[in-house]
């Protein structure tokens, strides 16, 4: 059915021009319908836009939550690793400190011991390099856990450095064995008996009978018994091919296979065996070379026993 159409009559009052404006019903009413319902088609598209910017902000909160959740988590651990760090190193300050003198000792040691003493990966060895880029909270977080554990790792050699570094320490002969005297050094002498060339391999210390007779360094008993010439010999090995013996006792206070500590009392002072007198014989030997045990004293001149 063709459209209505109307006539709009349009007359000026002073001119009496008359204007006349045709419209069909159907475009009209569709003019009007588009210039009201724009707007509100407008506003229904802000609506959904805002509702699913809302609804992206909360998914966008909620990953953060997870990730600040994450980060929290990864933070505690590293700082866990911190402490621990802190702790070891402190173990490490407590356990490097050793004596000077008794250092000296060390550094004196033929270098056949130290290497058997200090053998494996050393902690000299320079870290790996690591430098990935910091581009994300996550590669930042990643590289500081890979650092940290390889401090750690790097703390674990020198811990065990250190430890390795300790056991040579307790296990160099670096004490006087007895109180007494120096009556005759290591090297070329005459005889006491027979007045010929010899040469002595320890050093005599005089003393009277029954004084005591010290461990020199931490080791075990590997002999206590008489042993011709040595007389009443206690023979005590300290690992990595260091042995040390005392002659000539008038008694034991070990027993064979005993574990010693520096400083335990083995036997007492006597003249068994080959002696003009009363003293203890004091040998040195490493991997069965003999010492001169002077160069390992912590001081030559007194006896570490007082």
């Amino acid at each position: 059915m063709p459209s209505k159409r109307y006539t709009i009559v349009v007359a000026e009052r002073g001119t009496g021009v008359v204007r006349r404006f045709t419209i069909s019903l159907r475009p009209a009413l569709s003019a009007v319908l588009m210039v009201v319902g724009l707007p509100m088609l407008i506003g229904m598209g802000a609506a959904w836009k805002a509702k699913a910017d809302v609804a992206h902000l909360f998914v966008a909160a909620s990953t953060l939550e997870l990730e600040n959740a994450n980060y929290r988590a990864a933070t505690e651990a590293l700082a866990g690793q911190i402490m621990a760090l802190q702790t070891t190193m402190s173990d490490l300050g407590a356990q490097a400190a050793l004596d000077p003198s008794l250092q000296n000792s060390m550094d004196r040691l033929p270098s056949v011991v130290k290497n058997r003493a200090m053998g494996g990966p050393s902690a000299g060895a320079a870290l790996t390099s690591m430098t990935p880029g910091l581009t994300s909270p996550e590669n930042t977080f990643g590289l500081l856990k890979d650092l940290l554990q390889g401090l750690e790792s790097r703390l674990l050699l020198v811990r065990s450095d250190v430890d390795k570094r300790n056991l040579l320490a307790a296990a160099t002969p670096s004490i006087w064995p007895t109180h007494g005297w120096l009556s005759s050094g290591m090297g070329n002498r005459s005889d006491p008996l027979t007045g010929e060339k010899d040469f002595h391999p320890g050093l005599d210390i005089s003393a009277d009978k029954g004084d005591p007779v010290y461990a020199t360094a931490d080791g075990k008993v590997t002999n206590a018994s008489p042993a011709g010439n040595y007389g009443n010999l206690v023979t005590i090995d300290h690992g990595y091919g260091l042995e040390t013996r005392y002659g000539h006792l008038s008694a034991f206070k070990i027993t064979l296979g005993q574990d010693v500590k520096r400083g335990d009392l083995l036997g007492l002072v006597g003249s068994t065996g080959r002696t003009t007198g009363s003293h203890l014989h004091y040998e040195v030997r490493a991997n069965g070379r003999i010492l001169n045990p002077l160069q390992l004293l912590l001081n030559p001149r007194r006896s570490a026993a007082n």
